[in-house]
C-alpha cells in the first residue's frame, strides 16, 4: 500500500543493499522513484559484504544501540519484503586459546552484557554442543551471542528490485552520473548521465565508495577512509553448520590470523581471516587456498571443497567509521547514505530516510552524530589522524 501524499520524484544514485533499500521504502510511501546503478544492481561493496547481522562489534554504547535497533528489524523487514533473502538466525560462537585474548573476550562480553546485549561467556563443551560440526581444539574462553544472524546482500537488492517494479519505479544500469546541474541556491536541478538527464525533486546518493567524488560535484566534502576487504567462496556444499550460522575462530598459532566464516543460502562458504574490519588486498588463488585450508582445521567438512577467489572489495567508510546520514547544507535537496555495515543497518536506516525525505522531518534524536556536516571543518591534521586504521573498526 503506497501513501498517497508524497508525489514527490526521488532519484537514488546506487543499487547496493542501502540505495536500493531506500528506493523501495520511498516508492512505497508514493514517491516517484528513479533508481540508477553504474553497474548492475548489488554488485559494489554489498557483493563482498561478510553480511553478518550484529550489534555487538559495534561501539560506543549510542552507535550499538543503532545496529541492535536495525537487527531487531530485520524480521519485519523481510516479511515487508515478502521474499526469501536468505535470513538465518542463531547467533554467533567465537572463541579463543590464547589466555591474553581470553581476557579481551570476557571483557568485551562484561561490557556488552552491561548493555543488555545477550551475549555471554560459555564452557568449551557447550561450544562444542552449540556447532558439534567443528573441531574446535584448545579454548581459553569461548562467547555465544545468540541473536545474531546472517542475510543475503543479493538477494535482499533483488526482491526490493521487484517490489520497485511493482510499484512502477524507475530502474537504470549501467547507468553513470556525469555531474549535477544546480540553481542559485545549491539545489541540484538536474542530473547529467550517459544515459539521459534527470530533474529529481530529491538525490539521494548512496553510492559507496564512489560517494566522496559525486558528492564533491555537488560542493560537498564527504571523507571515505580506504578500506579493502578480501573474503573468499567455496563451492556449494550440504548444510555443515546446523545451528549457529556465524563462527569466529581463533588463529592456528602458526602467526596468521583469526578465521570468520558462515555458509550463504546457496551452500556455499564465505571466509575471511582477521576481524571484519582487516584491511587485505591478496585476492590471489594461493590465498584463498590457504584460508580454506585454515578453514577446514575448524570445520572438516570444508577439506574437499573449492577455494574461489573473489576480487578485492572496497568498502564503504566514513572517515570516522560512522554513518553519514542526512540532507546537506551545500546542496539542500541532496541526501546522503553512506554507511559501514550495510547489511545490519540497511533495515533502520532506509527507514530513517523514508521518515525524513517523505515528511521532511529530521530525526535528530537518531542521527545527529551522523550528518554529513561533522567532516566540513575537518582540519587535515585531524583527517590525517581519523585515517589511522583502528579509526575505522567499527
Amino acid at each position: 500500500m503506497t501513501d498517497s501524499r508524497n508525489s514527490r520524484h526521488v532519484a537514488v544514485i546506487g543499487a547496493g543493499i542501502v540505495g536500493a533499500s531506500i528506493a523501495w521504502r520511498i516508492a512505497a510511501r508514493g514517491c516517484q522513484v528513479t533508481l540508477i546503478d553504474k553497474a548492475e544492481p548489488g554488485s559494489g561493496a554489498s557483493s563482498h559484504s561478510f553480511a553478518w547481522i550484529n550489534a555487538g562489534a559495534k561501539e560506543p554504547i549510542g552507535y550499538h544501540n543503532l545496529n541492535r535497533r536495525s537487527l531487531e528489524m530485520w524480521p519485519r523487514f523481510s516479511a515487508a519484503l515478502g521474499d526469501e533473502v536468505g535470513l538465518r538466525w542463531g547467533g554467533k560462537i567465537s572463541w579463543e586459546a590464547n589466555p591474553d585474548a581470553a581476557e579481551q573476550l570476557k571483557a568485551r562480553v562484561d561490557r556488552l552484557q552491561s548493555w543488555g546485549y545477550p551475549t555471554r561467556v560459555v564452557s568449551a563443551q557447550e561450544l562444542a554442543e552449540l556447532e558439534p560440526a567443528l573441531e574446535i581444539g584448545p579454548v581459553s574462553a569461548a562467547e555465544y551471542s545468540e541473536n545474531e544472524g546472517q542475510a543475503e546482500p543479493q538477494m535482499v537488492v533483488d526482491a526490493c528490485l521487484r517490489r520497485l517494479r511493482g510499484l512502477e519505479s524507475s530502474l537504470m544500469t549501467g547507468v553513470e552520473v556525469l555531474d549535477f546541474g544546480r540553481d542559485s541556491s545549491g539545489r541540484i536541478r538536474t542530473i547529467h548521465t550517459t544515459s539521459q538527464d534527470i530533474e529529481p525533486d530529491v538525490v539521494v546518493l548512496a553510492t559507496g565508495t564512489d560517494t566522496t567524488v559525486l558528492a564533491a560535484k555537488a560542493d560537498v566534502k564527504i571523507h571515505q577512509a580506504q578500506s579493502p576487504g578480501v573474503v573468499i567462496r567455496t563451492s556449494p556444499l550440504p548444510p555443515l553448520l546446523n545451528h549457529v550460522p556465524v563462527v569466529y575462530a581463533p588463529p592456528l598459532g602458526d602467526g596468521r590470523r583469526e578465521i570468520h566464516l558462515r555458509q550463504c543460502a546457496d551452500g556455499r562458504f564465505m571466509i575471511g581471516e582477521g576481524d571484519q574490519e582487516s584491511l587485505a588486498e591478496d585476492d590471489t588463488q594461493a590465498h584463498a587456498d590457504d584460508l580454506l585450508s585454515r578453514a577446514s582445521c575448524y570445520l572438516p567438512g570444508l577439506a574437499d571443497v573449492e577455494a574461489i577467489p573473489v576480487p578485492v572489495g572496497w568498502r564503504p567508510m566514513p572517515l570516522d567509521g560512522y554513518p553519514t546520514m542526512g540532507f546537506t547544507t551545500e546542496s539542500p535537496n541532496l541526501y546522503v547514505a553512506l554507511t559501514h555495515s550495510g547489511v545490519t543497518l540497511a533495515p533502520v536506516l532506509s527507514q530513517l530516510a523514508a521518515l525524513e525525505i517523505c515528511d521532511d522531518v529530521r530525526a535528530d534524536a537518531v542521527l545527529a552524530p551522523y550528518r554529513p556536516e561533522r567532516f566540513a571543518a575537518l582540519t587535515q591534521r585531524e583527517i590525517d589522524e581519523m585515517i589511522h586504521p583502528r579509526a575505522r573498526h567499527r
